[in-house]
């Protein structure tokens, strides 16, 4: 199945961009209709409808919901486990049945965070023009990009600047973003330069370079094949935003382009410019590896 078919099977892919939202019509009351002089019944007067109870997300949900829809348990479980002391609020063990929390509480069973939301990995190839940042004062962002994605609240792991493009992973997996954020994650950049790349200076940097003081190290650098001298493949493990640009600065080099073309063991493969994806069962369980 194609990735971009959306229509079948439920969507596992799609644009970055959000659609506009269609907007329902608002229905009035039907007016009554008299019969001569009569005044309108009981029976022919517009009833108001009673209104719909929604729940106050405001006052919170019940505590073994709350673990039930992180996947852990049934609710029933949650009660026993609630009930031994094995679940925390904000660090304070809780043993009160219908507790109530609210989402942005830390909510631990057993010590582990646990989220009320469904896991979510998303796969994005980002175009230029959208910052990595969450946050809605930056104009276009990759979340602008990713908003259809899922209903999670996921948000990026590592940084790719506004005009560089490529590869970018999402997730709302606190397990995941700490491993990945302390061992960090292979990204290869296929890299454009203002000028041809020295020999000299391409040792340099697979030998490692001090910049300000900081040794930065680089898994592999290479021309890029059958290329000018000026791209350059690049593999790191650095998840920041201008590692590389400060490499070839620090060289008297400008960076023209910049692509990520795999991260992990994730590629580009059938994922056009501006589209994200799901990622799929086997491609979460390479994680596992890293």
């Amino acid at each position: 199945m194609s990735r971009n078919d959306n229509s079948r099977k439920g969507k596992t892919s799609g644009r970055g961009a959000n659609n506009a939202k269609s907007k329902s019509n608002a229905r009035g009351n039907a007016p009554v209709k008299r019969v001569g002089k009569s005044k309108p019944t009981a029976e022919t007067a517009p009833v108001a409808k009673a209104p719909t109870k929604r729940t106050n997300t405001m006052e919170g949900i019940r505590l073994n919901k709350y673990i039930s829809n992180s996947g852990i348990c049934s609710r029933r479980e949650a009660d026993t486990y609630i009930a031994t002391g094995l679940v925390t609020v904000n660090g304070k063990i809780i043993n009160e049945m219908g507790y109530k929390v609210k989402l942005e509480d830390d909510v631990r069973f057993d010590g582990r965070r646990l989220s009320p939301e469904p896991m979510a990995y998303v796969l994005l190839n980002k175009p230029k023009g959208f910052a990595t940042t969450t946050s809605d004062s930056k104009g276009n962002t990759v979340m602008d990009l990713v908003a259809n994605a899922t209903s999670s609240k996921i948000t990026p792991i590592g940084r790719l600047g506004r005009n560089s493009t490529g590869l970018l992973f999402f997730t709302n997996d606190d397990k995941l973003k700490e491993k990945l954020s302390k061992k960090g994650m292979e990204r290869l950049f296929h890299i454009e330069l203002d000028k041809n790349l020295k020999a000299a200076d391409l040792q340099r940097i697979k030998d490692g370079l001090t910049i300000e003081g900081k040794k930065v190290e680089v898994i592999d650098v290479s021309y890029v094949k059958d290329k000018p001298k000026k791209e350059v493949g690049l593999k790191i493990k650095n998840m920041g935003n201008s590692i590389i640009r400060d490499i070839f600065e620090h060289l008297h080099y400008d960076v023209v382009k910049l692509d990520c073309v795999t991260l992990a063991h994730l590629t580009k493969k059938d994922l056009p410019r501006g589209r994200w994806k799901i990622l799929s069962k086997q491609e979460l369980e390479l994680f596992g590896m890293l």
